[in-house]
C-alpha cells in the first residue's frame, strides 16, 4: 500500500544523533509514512546504527561517493513513493504530531505547496532551551523569501510531490543523467535556493504552522571560514536567481544581502566571534540602512550582542546571553500561545 508521506533523512557522520532523529520519526502519531535514509558515505558508525533499527517503514539507500546534502535529498525524492515528502536532518528531531498536522494542513489547503512549522531550539546535547524560530507564516511572497528563510531549517518542511515536480530539472554536463530538485552545485544555501525557485517561478504558496513542531539542534561551527563559505554560497544563489527572477533581484537584492549579513552576524555571535559579528552587522547596515527601521528590535539586539561579546569577558557575556534568551523565550511563548498553540507543545 502506498504511504501518504515519504520522510527523507540524509545521513552523514551523525552517530551521536541519528538514533534519536529516527526514533522521533517512528514515534509519529500519524503513521502512514515511509522513512528513506540516504547514507552519503558516512565514515563513522552512522550506517551501522541505522541498520540496528528494525522497522518495515525504513529503507536505506547508499551513495557510492559523498555527494552532499542537496544530492542526498534528491536521491530521497527520486526514491519516494509518498504523496507528500517531508525532510528531516539526521541531527534534529520532531514533535510526535508533526506529520499529522502537516498532512491536515496540506489536505485542507490545495494551493499550498510547502507546509512548514515553527521550530524550537535544542542545545548540542539535545536539551530544549525554549527559544524559538519565529518566521512569517502566511502571505509569503518571493521578496519575503529572498530576504529571509521562513522555513528556517531543513527539518521543518513538508512538500507536495507535484510542487517538486514543477521545479525539477536535469543538470547540464552532469556525468550521471538524473532528475534534480535541489541544485547539487550548492553545498550550502541549497534549501533557500529551492524554496525561492518554487515561489518565484510557480503558483504554489508556502505557509507555516504556528506550533513549534521541529526541534532544531544548535551545533557550534566555530570556524570563521564557515561564515565566509555561507556568504559565498548565498551570493551564488543570488546570481542564479537573477537569471529567472531579474526584476525581483533588481528591486530587493540590497535588502536581501543586508538581512543575510545580519543573519551571519548572529551566527558569529553564537560561535563566540564578537569582532566578526561586529563587522558583519555593520556591513548589513551599510548595505541597507532601512533594516534599522523595518526591524529595529532585531537589528539593535544583534548590534548590542555583537559589541557585548567583543567587550565583555566570556563569563559575563554568557550571563547576559542567558538573561536575554530567558526573556525573549517568554515573549515568544506568549506569542505562540496567542496563535492558538496548546501549552503542552511548548513544554
Amino acid at each position: 500500500m502506498t504511504p501518504k508521506v515519504t520522510v527523507v533523512m540524509p545521513i552523514y557522520n551523525v552517530q551521536h544523533f541519528v538514533k534519536s532523529a529516527i526514533e522521533s520519526v517512528l514515534s509519529q502519531s500519524f503513521n502512514d509514512f515511509e522513512l528513506v535514509l540516504i547514507n552519503d558515505c558516512s565514515t563513522d558508525q552512522s550506517l551501522e546504527i541505522c541498520k540496528t533499527i528494525l522497522d518495515h517503514r525504513i529503507r536505506i539507500i547508499n551513495h557510492n561517493v559523498n555527494k552532499g546534502l542537496a544530492a542526498a535529498r534528491n536521491t530521497g525524492i527520486r526514491h519516494a513513493i509518498g504523496t507528500y515528502i517531508a525532510f528531516i536532518d539526521s541531527d534534529d528531531m520532531w514533535h510526535k504530531d508533526k506529520l499529522k498536522m502537516h498532512v491536515n494542513h496540506l489536505n485542507k489547503s490545495p494551493k499550498v505547496g510547502i507546509s512548514f512549522s515553527r521550530s524550537s531550539f535544542m542545545d548540542h546535547q539535545g536539551k530544549k532551551i525554549h527559544f524559538y524560530q519565529m518566521p512569517q507564516l502566511t502571505g509569503i511572497k518571493a521578496a519575503d523569501l529572498l530576504c529571509r528563510n521562513p522555513v528556517g531549517n531543513g527539518s521543518a518542511p513538508v512538500i507536495r510531490r507535484e510542487t517538486l515536480n514543477d521545479i525539477r530539472f536535469q543538470p547540464l554536463n552532469h556525468p550521471e543523467h538524473y532528475t534534480c530538485y535541489f541544485d547539487e552545485n550548492f553545498r550550502q544555501s541549497e534549501d533557500i535556493e529551492c524554496w525561492l525557485r518554487i515561489v518565484a517561478t510557480t503558483t504554489w504558496k508556502m505557509e507555516g504552522i504556528p506550533a513549534p513542531l521541529t526541534y532544531y539542534r544548535l551545533n557550534q561551527q566555530g570556524l570563521s571560514s564557515n561564515i565566509i563559505k555561507q556568504l559565498a554560497s548565498w551570493e551564488s544563489m543570488i546570481d542564479k536567481a537573477k537569471l529567472y527572477a531579474p526584476k525581483l533581484l533588481a528591486k530587493h537584492e540590497h535588502n536581501a544581502r543586508a538581512y543575510q549579513l545580519r543573519y551571519l552576524a548572529r551566527q558569529s555571535i553564537r560561535n563566540g566571534r564578537g569582532k566578526a559579528a561586529i563587522n558583519l552587522v555593520n556591513r548589513a547596515i551599510g548595505e541597507s540602512p532601512s533594516i534599522i527601521i523595518k526591524e529595529t528590535a532585531r537589528t539593535c539586539v544583534t548590534v548590542i550582542a555583537a559589541y557585548l561579546l567583543w567587550l565583555l569577558p566570556a563569563s559575563a557575556y554568557k550571563i547576559c546571553e542567558n538573561i536575554g534568551q530567558y526573556f525573549m523565550g517568554r515573549i515568544q511563548k506568549n506569542r505562540i500561545s496567542k496563535d492558538g498553540v496548546n501549552s503542552s507543545m511548548l513544554s
